[in-house]
């Protein structure tokens, strides 16, 4: 059995293979570390620090036995969305707290352009 560690003490580099196999799906070392844009080497240890923490794990890749597919694990997937409420609650907080009605209204229509235009 693996041993129990706080996830919320990731790297961001650690939090950003994390996102990543979990927004595009398992992916080889080798091509995680072309997507972040760094060596293999730091590459394999993240995952490797994701695999102890339970939140990625690794399979055999179907078309090449040679190598391995990391994927995000149910752990991983329960972290990845604590995260994102935890963020949202901070956030709604903040603007609860700092902007007035009519500033928080000017942030959503400003988020729904720029929602429009990345989606262009």
């Amino acid at each position: 059995m693996r041993e129990t560690y706080d996830p919320g003490d990731l790297t961001p580099s650690q939090t950003s293979v994390l996102s990543r196999l979990d927004k595009d799906g398992e992916a080889s070392v080798t091509d995680l570390a072309a997507a972040e844009r760094v060596r293999h080497q730091s590459v394999a240890t993240t995952v490797g620090i994701l695999v102890e923490r339970g939140l990625v794990d690794r399979r055999p890749d179907p078309e090449d036995g040679r190598r391995q597919l990391v994927f995000v694990t149910d752990s991983g997937h329960v972290f990845l969305e604590d995260r994102r409420r935890a963020g949202e609650g901070w956030l709604t907080r903040a603007l609860e707290d700092g902007c007035t009605e009519e500033e928080r209204r000017l942030l959503i229509e400003a988020a729904a352009l720029l929602e429009r235009v990345v989606r262009s």
